[in-house]
């Protein structure tokens, strides 16, 4: 028994130690095997994602989802460093140390109390090593216990960071694009025919935010889980708007600036599919068409009413449908993942911005 202990904690140790390394310093790989972070937010992501799905979509399920990205970033924290007591608890019981204790501690109950006192640097005293070997764990743990939290004060910052450089950019959109934004609303702003650089510059400005989306996305997959500040708005239905755009460009608007947006859709497209790879998701079958008959005559419409219209004929609907081909199943299984709503093409009518309808 002493000897499965102490192997047991040591696999223990070694694990959280090499899962928070992975987590927090090592830059990632789209494609990595079993890792104990991946599996915490699998058990804890479905309960709470079973519990969303039974509010009311709009902004009760959205208040509701938005609780889960910082509170699952602390429970995990708190979950490494229970492991981390548990594991040095085992090894102080599996080596026999003495620890000077008082009474009403068990020999396990006693361990596990110094572990933790121990972990997180506190150190009442009341506890103490009595041997060398007691005294080397005692001093290998409080040095890790104080690298730990090192380690976590110096992630928050770069996380949260990352998370306002996303939203920035996310919120734009309201007065670029409409709340919620909209491939029609976008181009209709920026597409006509005075506006084709503008548009040029925009796509290159999302091109530079879906690489950015993409590095830390895969550095930090819980920051997919951060919901927008702002009604009617969210990472995936901005990048999922800006393919839209690209594909209505790439396919023929006249005017486009046809170079920018192959560009923007390779690196939109990229950030689409490995982070969809980073939750192991399959591409999805779409559950209902984004572009029914009756859109797709109104974003017709609209395109030309902005000086911009689509080409007409059935080889532009046919590479309209190839090139939404390579991106739509992977929106659609990850807005399937993390309940958030895609885009529709159109506007719904009478759609007002969210800064229009500020009290």
């Amino acid at each position: 028994m002493h000897a499965l202990a102490v192997s047991g904690g040591a696999v223990l140790i070694v694990s959280v130690l090499w899962d928070a390394f992975e987590t927090i310093v090592l830059p990632h790989r789209v494609s990595r095997g079993f890792r104990l972070t991946r599996l915490f937010y699998v058990v804890t992501w479905r309960p709470f994602r079973a519990l969303g799905r039974r509010r009311e979509a709009g902004n009760p399920r959205e208040n509701f989802l938005s609780i889960f990205g910082p509170m699952s970033l602390l429970l995990l924290l708190a979950a490494w460093a229970l492991a981390l007591v548990l594991g040095f608890a085992l090894l102080h019981w599996g080596f026999g140390t003495h620890l000077s204790m008082p009474r009403g501690l068990s020999d396990l109950g006693g361990d596990l109390y110094f572990s933790g006192t121990t972990l997180v640097t506190l150190g009442l005293g009341d506890v103490t090593p009595s041997t060398t070997s007691a005294r080397v764990l005692s001093f290998v743990e409080s040095g890790m216990g104080f690298g730990f939290l090192a380690l976590v004060v110096g992630y928050l910052p770069t996380l949260f960071q990352a998370f306002s450089r996303r939203e920035v950019t996310i919120a734009l959109l309201d007065a670029r694009a409409g709340s919620p934004p909209t491939a029609a609303e976008f181009i209709r702003r920026h597409g006509g025919p005075t506006e084709g650089r503008s548009l040029a510059e925009l796509l290159h400005d999302w091109e530079v935010w879906s690489a950015d989306l993409l590095e830390t996305t895969i550095s930090f997959p819980v920051l997919a889980y951060y919901r927008s500040q702002h009604d009617n708005q969210s990472w995936l239905a901005g990048l999922t708007t800006v393919l839209d755009v690209c594909t209505l460009v790439i396919a023929g608007v006249e005017g486009g600036p046809v170079r920018s947006a192959r560009l923007t859709f390779a690196m939109a497209r990229h950030a689409l599919v490995d982070i969809s790879q980073v939750f192991r998701l399959k591409p999805g079958a779409p559950t209902e068409d984004r572009l029914p008959a009756a859109d797709a005559v109104r974003l017709r419409e609209t395109l030309l009413q902005a000086g911009a219209p689509l080409k007409p004929g059935e080889a532009i609907d046919e590479r309209l449908r190839n090139l939404r081909s390579m991106y739509e199943p992977f929106a659609f299984a990850l807005s399937d993942h993390l309940l958030m709503p895609l885009p529709r093409w159109v506007p719904p009518v009478g759609a007002r911005d969210n800064w229009q309808t500020t009290a």
